[in-house]
């Protein structure tokens, strides 16, 4: 893993996502697989947020009272959906046209929502939390220093609170299928999205978590299944997938 004592910035990949961040709510365009897959992991951390916190998975806005923290946010794809079922959602993004993205869509979908241009690290400085969910979902591979950025993150949780962390597997049908497939075959996302070396195993997400003080479950994979063009909660989690930590 890549290591830094200071920061969890990448400048070059803040530079890669900011130069197509108006593209964030084009479901055609260059995040056309993060529409695709949504859906399946917000059921994912709806479920797992609601069975944790005993709340009604059922209900209308079962994350009502919940303080929420939605960190590498982009362009809101996540915190609109959190901020519907009643969390108080703070988004941050180190990337400042990412939250200008974010900003002007909640605006026109009439959302409040609390979004920033930070780092965690910034946010831990600060003393802001705690929070009852910490969510990083696609953004550890982006980051410069893994073990510093979940150290922090974990930070944030207050006791009993839950952490979701989603990524992609550093392995041989990852680089196969998350790179080369998706991104030079298939065209789903921009040439040099992904750098292959930054991908992340689950047993590094557990350690760094552990450390932190978190318990740490079984992760899930987040599978496609080109034959019905979807994508399915798995336990294959060689290349997407998902880990949810609790702090005790």
């Amino acid at each position: 893993m890549p290591a830094s004592a200071t920061t969890t910035i990448d400048q070059e990949e803040i530079e890669k996502f900011s130069a197509i961040a108006a593209e964030w709510w084009d479901p055609f365009g260059k995040f056309k697989p993060l529409h695709k897959f949504n859906p399946i992991r917000l059921g994912h951390i709806r479920n797992e947020i609601c069975e944790h916190l005993s709340l009604d998975r059922h209900g209308k806005k079962p994350f009502r009272g919940l303080r929420l923290i939605d960190i590498g946010c982009g362009g809101g794809l996540v915190s609109e959906p959190m901020a519907r079922l009643g969390a108080q959602v703070i988004g941050i993004d180190a990337a400042e046209k990412n939250v200008k993205t974010a900003l002007a869509h909640a605006a026109e979908q009439d959302l409040e929502i609390d979004y920033r241009a930070t780092t965690v690290e910034a946010l831990c400085e600060a003393g802001e939390g705690p929070f009852d969910v910490v969510l990083n979902l696609e953004v550890v591979e982006h980051v410069a220093d893994v073990e510093l950025f979940l150290s922090k993150s974990a930070r944030l949780l207050r006791p009993g609170g839950i952490m979701i962390v989603a990524t992609i597997n550093r392995t041989m049908k990852a680089l196969l299928t998350a790179k080369i497939g998706a991104e030079y075959v298939l065209r789903w996302l921009p040439a040099g999205t992904h750098d292959p070396r930054k991908f992340v195993r689950p047993t590094e997400i557990r350690d760094a978590l552990e450390n932190a003080g978190l318990q740490v479950r079984v992760p899930v994979g987040i599978s496609y299944r080109p034959l019905l063009d979807a994508w399915r909660i798995t336990d294959d989690a060689s290349v997407n997938y998902m880990v949810t930590a609790v702090r005790p």
